[in-house]
């Protein structure tokens, strides 16, 4: 599959809600909410256009309010009532519209609602890479979301691959990192 295309690019965060993450080992939370709020830092400084879902959102189920405040003013946090978001009108006429080709998901659970998506999303002609370190799932659950969606054609990469494919040159990443400043301390630029 060729590189990932920053103009042609969408940024999906799935369903990373509290009672997701509560299944996580204590010491896998943090690490991976800073990946992703980085990650939507660095699509918004990029105009990336952001797409997100919170599962059966109710009196306190959301997003997590730390990555929504990251979002841009105005956005959407779609209501998720399926596992795949493409099976869900709203979100898949939010998406159409968008007119994109390239999605990168991120978010939680790798097995399920990331999986689902990613597969019905590849079956729908779009062009899909899934973030390893910036999905997650209990125990091995996350191992098995990640080959069966590889095996079923989605590009399977990190977010420090994902953020170069989306610079693409030393000067792009020069002035993104003065611009985006909170790097996960665990990811080496």
């Amino acid at each position: 599959m060729p590189l990932l295309e920053r103009n042609n690019s969408v940024l999906i965060v799935i369903d990373v809600q509290e009672n997701f993450l509560s299944k996580l080992p204590l010491a896998d939370r943090e690490p991976l909410v800073e990946r992703v709020a980085w990650i939507i830092s660095v699509a918004k400084a990029l105009k990336i256009p952001i797409l997100a879902t919170a599962e059966d959102v109710s009196h306190g189920v959301d997003m997590l309010p730390r990555l929504k405040a990251l979002l841009p003013e105005g956005q959407t946090v779609f209501n998720k009532m399926v596992f795949s978001l493409y099976g869900q009108p709203d979100i898949r006429d939010a998406l159409t519209a968008l007119n994109k080709k390239d999605l990168v998901l991120v978010g939680q659970e790798t097995d399920v609602c990331v999986a689902q998506s990613a597969i019905d999303l590849v079956d729908a002609g779009y062009r899909v890479w899934v973030a390893d370190d910036a999905t997650a799932s209990p125990g091995t659950h996350h191992d098995s979301g990640l080959c069966r969606m590889r095996d079923a054609g989605v590009v399977v990469s990190g977010i420090k691959g994902i953020y170069y494919e989306w610079l693409r040159d030393v000067p792009s990443a020069i002035a993104m990192e003065s611009t985006v400043r909170d790097t996960p301390s665990d990811l080496t630029l």
